[in-house]
């Protein structure tokens, strides 16, 4: 659950190229800005990790980017859930398009903030992938996860 300061980004182990207090800060404006309010926590790790948890939680047996787990009815209204991302995805994802993991990281955990509000690109006739687009170009972030996968 949150602390008293609203969302909280764990890092599993530091990463030379992220600065874990812009991160930090970045998870509270989205909570204030995307997420009407409402906290969440964010979990920095690995490929293994993710990986355990697709597996756990998904049934897919390899590591992803992003994984989003919504917190359920009992905290509408206060607390939008967990995220997990990859630093190890994040990374190489940063070097394919040309910007820096930090800017990767605040990519995936906008995307993972739209899922948590109930959005889903595979389902929603492109609802969050305008909503992504809006939030990105009002956060200064470069093209997003949506974006890279449309014809």
């Amino acid at each position: 659950m949150s602390s008293p300061e609203g969302s909280t980004v764990t890092f599993r182990r530091p990463a030379a190229d992220i600065r874990p207090r812009a991160i930090a800060a970045f998870a509270r404006k989205l909570q204030r800005e995307v997420a009407g309010g409402q906290a969440f926590d964010c979990l920095i790790t690995g490929d293994a990790e993710l990986r355990r948890l697709n597996r756990e939680f998904r049934g897919k047996d390899y590591p992803t980017d992003v994984l989003s787990f919504p917190a359920g009815s009992d905290y509408a209204g206060r607390y939008l859930g967990d995220l997990a991302i990859s630093v190890m995805r994040a990374r190489m994802q940063a070097r394919e398009f040309g910007h820096s993991t930090e800017d990767e990281v605040r990519l995936l955990m906008l995307h993972g903030v739209l899922h948590l509000a109930g959005m889903d690109h595979e389902s929603d006739r492109g609802q969050m992938a305008r909503a992504e687009a809006s939030w990105r170009r009002a956060l200064g972030l470069p093209h997003g996860l949506i974006e890279r996968v449309r014809p």
